[in-house]
């Protein structure tokens, strides 16, 4: 890790860099003080008014020559019709369904979505034709503005009403939005994993497994927070012990841009002599590829590592503080309705004290059962290239793999 003082120069130089560009993104605020009611009234009279020139032009149109209208060609230009939110967003797909529900983000293209009829669902952006939310949105406009207002958007056109204000922009602007951070909870979503696996007869054996991730999306940021762990047994004898925490949080710079102030992990594994490893960094990300069926992404900055190891020999010291650098990338890939495909993957290249060069991977099959339930199939492969020595001289092996198979429940 030569040269490491003129990484931490060029790393300092490029945060405050990041940090000027993200000063650059104005916040629009509103003035008038108006309540979000008033606002409400304001969107549903554009409209009404929207609605009554399609009412008027809807029976010219039915109208034949002898000034008869078609009543059935008339019904037909009415179903076509928007609803008026009244206490749900509704959103439309360009198949022609309306959806009521809440808005929980746009992020990524995907516009998460909560409704009593189909529950937590996802869509893809480029699949609806029409948005009418009926709670305030903040709107994060690419290189422009973060915006809160009422949304409207039909077809490529996007409109924000915030009091007495109206702004316009084109779909293709939209970096992401969500719900105004007044009501804190809409800003998180989440999904709960759990394996449990007992046996008994010839042999007793237990194995439980859990994998916990929770997200908040905001206009401007989004953190992951997740958790990984393992416990196994057999015949009474603890087999494996091994536990995962990880933070990571992304400010969007642009729509493909975005820089990460803080990304941090606790590993706990007594069988790799682990007592505790904390990492901790910050780094930059790239989209290099978002589209309605895959997502490819890559981030990495410097960081720093603190090992604690449960025992070592006289030679070797029980704990180190150790540079290092980290890259990640995640792939993910829509394979028909019901499957996707999930590649996640970690390397930390750092000194010797703190085994080297390690990684970890893990891919998903998620497979949807319901709105809210999936069957997941994981694999996992972590690996250290150096492991540091027991007190005994036992050296832990390099390589781990893992399977799992369980359920998740989104929420």
């Amino acid at each position: 890790m030569g040269n490491y003082s003129m990484k931490i120069i060029i790393f300092f130089f490029l945060s405050t860099f990041l940090l000027q560009a993200q000063e650059r993104l104005t916040v629009v605020k509103d003035s008038s003080g108006l309540s979000e009611n008033a606002i409400r009234k304001k969107a549903e009279a554009a409209d009404k008014k929207v609605k009554r020139i399609l009412d008027i032009q809807d029976v010219i149109a039915a109208t034949d020559s002898k000034g008869k209208v078609d009543l059935a060609k008339l019904e037909a230009k009415w179903e076509k019709l928007s609803p008026t939110p009244k206490k749900y967003d509704w959103v439309q797909t360009k198949s022609g369904e309306w959806f009521r529900g809440n808005i929980k983000a746009l992020y990524d293209d995907r516009l998460e979505f909560d409704s009593k009829e189909i529950g937590l669902y996802t869509f893809k952006l480029a699949d609806v034709a029409q948005i009418k939310s009926y709670h305030l949105m903040r709107v994060n406009i690419e290189n422009l503005a973060s915006i809160k207002g009422i949304l409207r958007l039909k077809g490529e056109k996007l409109t924000i009403i915030q009091g007495e204000n109206k702004y316009d922009f084109a779909k293709k602007q939209i970096v992401s939005f969500a719900r105004d951070a007044n009501a804190e909870r809409n800003l998180w979503s989440g999904k709960a994993s759990i394996g449990l696996d007992m046996r008994s007869g010839n042999s007793d054996q237990q194995d439980f497994t859990a994998n916990l991730k929770l997200q908040r999306r905001s206009s401007e940021s989004h953190l992951a927070l997740s958790y990984l762990g393992r416990v196994s047994s057999k015949e009474k004898v603890e087999i494996s012990n091994d536990h995962r925490f990880n933070e990571k949080y992304d400010i969007f710079l642009s729509r493909n841009f975005f820089w990460t102030p803080l990304f941090s992990e606790l590993y706990i594994d007594k069988f790799k002599n682990i007592d505790a490893q904390i990492t901790a960094g910050v780094g930059v990300g790239y989209t290099l590829l978002d589209t309605s069926k895959t997502r490819w992404s890559f981030s990495g900055g410097p960081a720093f590592v603190y090992t604690r190891h449960a025992t070592v020999d006289t030679a070797t010291q029980k704990t180190a503080f150790s540079p290092a650098l980290e890259a990640s990338t995640q792939y993910k890939y829509k394979i028909n309705t019901m499957t996707k495909l999930t590649y996640d993957y970690k390397l930390t290249y750092t000194t010797r004290e703190a085994g080297v060069y390690k990684h970890h991977m893990v891919l998903v099959l998620q497979n949807s059962l319901l709105s809210w339930l999936d069957f997941d199939i994981s694999g996992i492969w972590d690996y250290v290239k150096s492991p540091t020595a027991a007190s005994d001289g036992a050296i832990p092996l390099q390589n781990d793999f893992q399977m799992i198979m369980g359920f998740g429940v989104a929420f």
